[in-house]
């Protein structure tokens, strides 16, 4: 070989210090990337309540009704009395319980009573642990749908033989579409629905593993059990949980009805007026 193409023995000795410094470097930042992904990933563990609930408390002497129709109780539940409203009529064609969504408190949710009076059904809403005058904390998927059921429970008996109409709104879906797999209402409303907790999760936090999400809360696995009229209804400007949730829902689930509220978001859909003539007749239709 000619001694003057070939490289000489202190050029090859800096390349290899020169290899091994960076193949360091990158090893030490790959290292670094994976702290700060256990790290993220460990907070939203940690911090999945205060990602998912925003509740809004109320003292426990706060006004939540005026009118005389409507009343207020709680209900006991292992560590917490849940708050709940009513409205009462004197011969009610049926009731619409309602599931709301995961901010603010009865004193927001609580409206419109007058569209139910209208409909002749009574209303009856709670607020989720430390919500509103609810007393407690949140600390399981399992909890949420139990708090939900003891609610229910504690009502149900007055509306023996008349129309049940299970309604969830946003966050309340999910607990609507489980609670109407085993009681069969003769509607269920799911307005601005997800698929899963899961799914959605994905969509904002794609570099989350599905196991890190405590509360699943699996409305695709529950509307296919639901075998009784199911009503879906979606802004289709909704940038929080987008119409594809609700159209793979309706997938799911093909006897199902998705109706599509033209200019609707995610906070103001109950706002349209197709949206309230949509109720109304749905709510008309229950003979």
């Amino acid at each position: 070989m000619d001694s003057k193409l070939a490289p000489s023995g202190p050029i090859l000795s800096q390349r290899w210090p020169a290899r091994r410094l960076w193949l360091r470097v990158l090893a030490a930042a790959a290292l670094l990337a994976a702290l700060a992904w256990a790290a993220a990933t460990a907070a939203l563990w940690l911090q999945q309540e205060a990602l998912l609930f925003h509740p809004v408390p109320l003292p426990a002497d706060a006004p939540l009704a005026s009118a005389p129709d409507v009343q207020e109780h709680f209900v006991d539940v292992p560590g917490a009395r849940l708050s709940v409203l009513e409205l009462r009529l004197p011969a009610p064609r049926g009731v619409v319980f309602f599931l709301h969504g995961n901010g603010d408190n009865l004193q927001t949710w609580f409206v419109n009573t007058d569209f139910y009076r209208r409909a002749g059904f009574d209303l009856v809403m709670m607020d989720y642990r430390g919500y509103g005058k609810s007393t407690g904390n949140i600390e399981s998927e399992a909890q949420l749908h139990a708090d939900v059921e003891a609610v229910w429970r504690s009502v149900a008996p007055r509306y023996q033989g008349l129309h049940l109409v299970l309604y969830g709104r946003s966050l309340g879906t999910g607990l609507a579409a489980a609670l109407a797999t085993q009681l069969q209402p003769d509607l269920t409303v799911l307005v601005s629905p997800y698929l899963s907790l899961v799914a959605l999760a994905r969509e904002h936090y794609p570099w989350v593993p599905p196991q890190i999400v405590r509360y699943p809360l699996r409305s695709d696995l529950a509307v296919a059990h639901i075998r009784s009229p199911l009503l879906i209804v979606h802004g289709d400007r909704d940038t929080l949980i987008p119409m594809t949730h609700a159209e793979r829902l309706q997938a799911l689930a093909p006897a199902a009805r998705l109706v599509r509220i033209a200019g609707a978001g995610h906070g103001d859909v109950h706002e349209f007026p197709a949206y309230k003539q949509l109720l109304a007749e749905a709510l008309g239709a229950l003979r």
